[in-house]
């Protein structure tokens, strides 16, 4: 699935090649032994359940750094953080998510906690 990924607060748009991840293999193989992430492309990992641990990521073999923003079942944006260094090996959302949304390093500039956005 390629798609758009809006924030409807300023409606900017933060990645126009959007690729969404619900099925187990994509999800756990997620950015690892990947080129790096280009301007405009994302992924979205979509949990099973929403929850911490559902949601929790890591770096191991992601070979460059990224930004990671989690949102809600609503799509509202719950945390985020900018930089992700690669082989960091646990990042946990500060709450439940439902999403995991990791972008290019400086895409998540304009995109704030408690935001919307819409893919």
């Amino acid at each position: 699935m390629k798609g758009l990924l809006i924030n409807k607060e300023n409606d900017i748009v933060i990645a126009d090649k959007v690729k969404i991840y619900t099925d187990f293999f994509h999800k756990t193989k997620g950015l690892m032994f990947s080129r790096p992430l280009r301007k405009g492309e994302a992924i979205i990992l979509v949990a099973d359940n929403e929850g911490v641990m559902e949601t929790t990521i890591h770096m191991f073999f992601v070979f460059f750094s990224i930004d990671v923003v989690w949102c809600n079942e609503k799509k509202e944006v719950v945390d985020k953080i900018k930089g992700i260094k690669m082989f960091t090996p646990l990042i946990v959302p500060s709450k439940p998510a439902k999403y995991v949304i990791e972008m290019k390093k400086g895409a998540s500039k304009h995109t704030f906690i408690g935001d919307k956005l819409d893919f």
